[in-house]
């Protein structure tokens, strides 16, 4: 299952740098992810500084 990003986001933007296939951009208050482009590599879970990448 693709990534998305929780309520715990503080939108720092650590995920959408990381992210190999831009899956991730900006929303209205924190990050989101596109589920049809993750290709759930985990990338962005392993940088974000308070965990909100999860697996859906």
């Amino acid at each position: 299952m693709a990534y998305a990003i929780s309520d715990e986001c503080i939108s720092c933007g650590a995920c959408e740098a990381e992210c190999p296939v831009g899956a991730i951009s900006e929303g209205d208050g924190k990050y989101v992810i596109d589920a049809d482009a993750c290709t759930e590599c985990g990338a962005c879970a392993g940088v974000c500084p308070v965990g909100a990448p999860a697996q859906a």
